[in-house]
């Protein structure tokens, strides 16, 4: 039986990736991660990193950000507590979805993670309170590669679904984009 299941979404390299639980009177099994089924869905490199969030308060906003190349990451965002609505946002320069976003609603329910590919920014905001992700990369984090995109830029017109209760001067400070943005 399969421990995945792996659906396209309009961005090109962005994927949900559906988690099968095996579930009895104990509780549930679920595989997390494995390398070899998520490399033929795109991601190919060793994992290099794995950090976990928490965030307290429903309506926060974490995002949205990358890393610039030759430091850019595949990310694997899981919600293992709690949901959040969880945004990739094209940024790859000639790309045909360049500036698009896609959304998913991640759960500690609903067993669902993102594949993000290298060139999106990512973010998400809580849709509860004490929400827990869990992320696998692909590269290391480099304090001087990392970019932002300001998440309440109207260029972008991300439906955020609530009103933000919480948003890091960081990321409220980021800089709108500009009509001579080019991607990274």
């Amino acid at each position: 039986m399969p421990k995945f299941s792996i659906t396209e979404t309009a961005l090109e390299g962005v994927k949900v990736v559906q988690r099968y639980r095996i579930e009895d009177v104990r509780g549930f099994f679920s595989r997390f991660f494995c390398a070899e089924e998520l490399a033929v869905a795109g991601f190919d490199q060793p994992v290099a990193q794995m950090n976990q969030t928490l965030t307290r308060r429903r309506g926060s906003l974490r995002g949205l950000h990358f890393q610039h190349p030759p430091h850019a990451e595949d990310k694997f965002v899981s919600c293992v507590r709690g949901e959040v609505f969880d945004v990739a946002l094209d940024l790859r320069r000639n790309s045909p979805t360049f500036l698009r976003w896609h959304a998913e609603t991640l759960s500690g329910d609903n067993g669902r993670s993102l594949l993000i590919p290298k060139g999106f920014a990512h973010g998400f905001q809580t849709l509860c309170d004490d929400v827990e992700l869990l992320y696998v990369h692909s590269a290391p984090y480099v304090q001087g590669a990392e970019g932002g995109v300001n998440p309440t830029d109207p260029l972008l017109r991300i439906a955020w679904p609530l009103p933000f209760a919480d948003l890091s001067d960081r990321d409220a400070a980021r800089p709108l984009l500009t009509p001579d943005f080019v991607g990274i």
